[in-house]
């Protein structure tokens, strides 16, 4: 009896010691594919935008955004540019869409190029500032880095207004220590021939422009100097 009491004990003893032996390979095995899997995700930058970034009267693949993604290849980057511009899109709208798209696509940059139609709405700069904020914290709360693109108005709005608006993007970039483009049509603005027929929207011939004046504040928030 105390004999085969011993060889249960025994036999109890062995099966623990393979069931260990499984539970430890398994979890290892679960490990590898967790950094596997998170070494292969895709690195994204978000760009949420208007019409300025959504390729608005242009040819499909030519906007700035685009052409972004070229130079990030011929760059050597692996980041995939998503382009969530929608025409006519306001802060507000920005900010309600942002949520899904960071739990969508997790991205490692967001670029945010919104205000201008605020502006010709005649929304109030309080309201514009606050929906910017926001979309500020929410993309730090989930560890993207931020590009803030800045516009101006012309000065028929007021001078007092023109400032004030072309000041909430400086404001909001130093508080946050965030990202500027200053201005977003910088060396095109006054030149007519660079834009579509509604005085409005830059053509495809002033769309690289539009991306030098983003790529040397987007530069270092890819590592690179």
């Amino acid at each position: 009896m105390q004999g085969n009491q011993a060889r249960g004990s025994g036999r109890g003893a062995a099966r623990a010691s393979v069931l260990g032996w499984l539970l430890r390979l398994l979890a290892g095995v679960a490990l590898v594919l967790a950094t596997a899997s998170a070494y292969s995700a895709p690195k994204n930058l978000l760009v949420l935008g208007d019409s300025l970034s959504a390729e608005y009267g242009l040819q499909r693949g030519t906007g700035w955004t685009g052409l972004l993604q070229q130079r990030l290849q011929q760059d050597k980057s692996e980041l995939r540019v998503v382009n969530a511009s929608i025409s006519g899109d306001t802060t507000i709208g920005g900010r309600n869409r942002l949520p899904a798209l960071m739990t969508q696509h997790q991205p490692d940059i967001l670029v945010i190029e919104l205000g201008a139609n605020d502006a010709l709405r005649g929304l109030p700069l309080k309201t514009s500032q606050d929906n910017l904020q926001a979309m500020i914290d929410l993309a730090r709360q989930q560890k993207a880095k931020v590009l803030l693109i800045g516009m101006q108005i012309p000065p028929n709005y007021g001078p007092d207004y023109t400032r004030r608006f072309a000041a909430m993007y400086q404001d909001l970039a130093k508080a946050n220590k965030v990202a500027l483009v200053p201005f977003f049509f910088e060396g095109i603005a006054a030149d007519l021939s660079l834009f579509q027929a509604d005085r409005i929207h830059p053509n495809e011939q002033a769309q690289p422009r539009l991306l030098d004046n983003v790529w040397p504040h987007l530069k270092p928030l890819l590592g690179k100097k």
